[in-house]
């Protein structure tokens, strides 16, 4: 029996299967990922929560990189992956979907039963009152406000941001909430952040009522999604996983099949 027929056996057996999705859903979808074979970080980290706001400077990094970043992102469309996983829970095969990912390619693709563990990147959040607004709204102003970044261009990175490095930040303008005046962010989990409790808990329990654990594109290095393969350990669920290289979670799954997660999953297309 080849891995991809072990695969399709195991998710033939269990009739709920709590599935965790992670970078490697999307890299068909022209998002890049963030680590490499081993796990190790293919570029420098991300921007951590306690940097962004604590720093003006960093705001303006952040927001001048994500300004053309986010023209690619947003038009970023489901690719086989999300489908396969659309039709599995139309054939009610999936108890719940947790995904780390923040682009809502799961939803685009028809999947209703969504937990986005690590929030949505097409809204924004302000720090002060919690107002929510678009992010498209707010690209808008970014445009307006910078319009000799416009005609910059820069190379992809993971969740729309850029690899614009070598550019002035300091003269880039960030608009300010303006219901409070307070400092906006993407209402994103960034590093260093807590995942709001209730998805945690939500999530929990919706693990605790599966049969299975299938995990899709995630090396599961970030504690927030390695937290339910876990637990799923503790409670004696088995878990597969589909990813190419390591897993934080290895030595606990039953079943690891290192391809491409749209070529893993096409029987069910």
């Amino acid at each position: 029996m080849t891995d991809r027929e072990a695969l399709q056996t195991f998710i033939e057996r269990h009739e709920r299967l709590f599935v965790l999705t992670g970078a490697g859903c999307s890299t068909r979808s022209g998002i890049p990922d963030y680590r490499d074979f081993e796990g190790r970080w293919k570029r420098k980290q991300p921007v951590s929560f306690q940097s962004f706001i604590g720093s003006d400077l960093t705001r303006r990094r952040y927001w001048a990189r994500s300004l053309i970043g986010w023209r690619n992102f947003r038009h970023a469309a489901p690719n086989d992956t999300h489908r396969a996983l659309a039709r599995l829970e139309a054939l009610g095969r999936i108890a719940q979907l947790v995904t780390q990912n923040v682009d809502r390619l799961h939803q685009a693709a028809g999947s209703e039963k969504v937990i986005d563990l690590h929030g949505r990147l097409d809204r924004i959040r302000c720090m002060v009152c919690g107002r929510i607004s678009e992010r498209s709204e707010f690209q808008d102003e970014l445009e307006q406000l910078n319009p000799d970044w416009l005609d910059l261009a820069a190379a992809d990175a993971p969740d729309g941001d850029a690899d614009l490095d070598d550019a002035d930040f300091s003269s880039f303008a960030v608009p300010a909430c303006p219901h409070c005046g307070g400092v906006l962010k993407p209402d994103v989990v960034f590093f260093g952040e807590n995942v709001p409790r209730e998805r945690v808990e939500a999530s929990v329990r919706d693990l605790e009522r599966a049969d299975a654990v299938l995990i899709v594109g995630s090396s599961l290095m970030v504690y927030s999604g390695f937290r339910f393969a876990e637990l799923a350990a503790r409670l004696g669920k088995p878990m597969a996983a589909i990813n190419l290289g390591r897993t934080r979670a290895d030595s606990l799954i039953c079943l690891k099949v290192e391809q491409r997660c749209e070529q893993a999953l096409a029987f069910l297309l």
